[in-house]
């Protein structure tokens, strides 16, 4: 299946890979919010992919463009392979993982552990670079255990951009693969965005997404004025609204920006059509949790959710429900806007 993007592929803004988060539900609903930001998978390792359900793991709804599919893997070989599993699929986007801390991918050689092996990457890159057509980009963080200087980040970049790398997006924060869970590596370790805004001083042919501790429109526009594009995680999932601003605010798109029971009205239409394909309410009503926080009758619209959309046979009633919640709220207090 090669579907061909609606857009022209913008990294301004990115929706960032979420194992068990941004699977292809949530970056459905993400759409909604905004037709321009960049969304990506959940990481994917190659061997997942080259020996189970490819069908699944590489299943998306045509809307989720631009879409970029994140994969786990050391072996060039492998990952090329996974590249034009990819490609072949109508991914926008290939990017390889050298940020992620946990122990278990460690085991495989997989994720922040890679920034130790900058040669490997690169061979890594070239060999995907040769497979596709479709750039192929590097999520990594600023340092790993005892290498934390910007030199040796900047080495470990400048090595894989020989290699055809010309996107790098740069978690703020190093990652200590011993003594700090994953959890943890999101929230101990210091944010050091200099570090990244001086690798795009010093490299600025390169093109740099900078991630981490970004929760606001207002902080975005102001990293993005010295670097191409910025990548939020758990502040879009939390608060997914923030979405319905990222096309006026930092595209300058001037159509006006969907109300938050359109966005609810137009992903019950999606549910209703992943019901009938056998899926499950709660796997999908899980994601929208967030959608009218801070809004009168948000408690009650997550309680209603939370409650029903697990039971056997919940359908589209959950959500109506639900919806009926915002709609009381805001009779209650006549000025919220929903």
């Amino acid at each position: 299946m090669s579907v061909v993007p609606l857009r022209p592929l913008n990294r301004r803004f990115c929706a960032a890979p979420m194992m068990s988060w941004s699977d292809t539900h949530c970056r459905y609903f993400w759409r909604l919010l905004s037709k321009h930001t960049m969304l990506y998978t959940e990481m994917i390792t190659t061997g997942a992919l080259i020996h189970g359900d490819q069908q699944r793991f590489l299943h998306y709804h045509p809307a989720e463009h631009p879409l970029a599919l994140q994969l786990g893997g050391s072996n060039p070989t492998e990952l090329a392979l996974c590249a034009r599993m990819a490609e072949d699929a109508g991914y926008d986007e290939v990017n390889l993982n050298c940020g992620c801390p946990s122990e278990r991918v460690q085991n495989n050689k997989i994720g922040a552990c890679l920034m130790a092996e900058p040669h490997l990457v690169a061979e890594c890159v070239a060999a995907m670079n040769e497979a596709v057509g479709i750039p192929v980009t590097v999520k990594h963080r600023i340092g790993v255990d005892e290498m934390d200087d910007y030199d040796s980040m900047r080495h470990f970049v400048d090595t894989v951009a020989g290699a055809g790398c010309q996107t790098f997006i740069v978690h703020a924060r190093k990652a200590w693969l011993k003594g700090l869970s994953p959890k943890e590596n999101r929230d101990i370790p210091p944010l050091q965005y200099d570090r990244v805004t001086q690798l795009k001083r010093e490299r600025p042919d390169l093109e740099i997404v900078i991630n981490g501790g970004i929760t606001t429109i207002e902080q975005s526009q102001a990293l993005l004025k010295e670097l191409d594009g910025v990548m939020v995680g758990r502040e879009v999932y939390t608060n997914p609204y923030l979405l319905a601003q990222v096309d006026q605010q930092l595209y300058g798109d001037e159509t006006t920006a969907v109300t938050r029971l359109d966005v609810l009205d137009a992903f019950s239409d999606y549910v209703a059509d992943e019901l009938k394909r056998g899926i499950a309410l709660k796997h999908m009503t899980r994601h929208i949790l967030g959608l009218f926080q801070g809004v009168p009758g948000a408690r009650q619209f997550r309680r209603v959710i939370s409650e029903q959309a697990h039971r056997p046979g919940a359908g589209l009633e959950v959500l109506a429900a639900a919806r009926q919640a915002i709609v009381e709220g805001a009779t209650a207090y006549p000025f919220a806007e929903v």
